[in-house]
């Protein structure tokens, strides 16, 4: 009767062991996919970004002989701004979620790499609004 007790606990160890290791995988897997999450919400910002600078552009296209002129330019920089604070902010979660995750089965994207696109998106975006204000159909003087 003692030995088939002592069994019973050991049985009851190894199935407590492998119910550990199972939820511990489970986690893990949780981070993974939270990792990946992660990954394709910062993509959507970036998207969201895109439009933001697309609509700024679209908007001076079509409204370029806008009365007064200037009218035009500012709602255009308004929506290229916005891409500015969507890039930046987007970075700036996604790096802050980064630094508390840590990957196991999948590539974690890297900080400087999620940064560099960030950043290029809002140079760029600041690059457009200085050439609307500073350009003038193609030149930098007014005829």
């Amino acid at each position: 009767m003692a030995q088939d007790t002592e069994d019973n606990s050991d049985s009851d160890d190894q199935s407590a062991d492998r119910s550990t290791q199972m939820a511990e995988d489970r986690t893990d897997w949780a981070e993974d996919r939270t990792v990946m999450a992660l990954e394709r919400t910062f993509a959507g910002w970036m998207r969201t970004a895109f439009a933001a600078i697309a609509i700024g552009i679209g908007f001076r296209a079509l409204f370029g002989e806008f009365e007064p002129p200037w009218l035009a330019k500012a709602i255009a920089t308004l929506f290229i701004s916005l891409a500015i604070v969507f890039a930046i902010g987007a970075e700036r979660r996604a790096c802050k979620a980064f630094n508390r995750l840590s990957s196991h089965a999948v590539d974690s994207p890297k900080l400087p790499n999620i940064q560099l696109i960030a950043y290029s998106i809002s140079g760029g975006a600041l690059l457009l609004i200085v050439a609307l204000w500073v350009l003038n159909d193609g030149t930098l003087a007014p005829n």
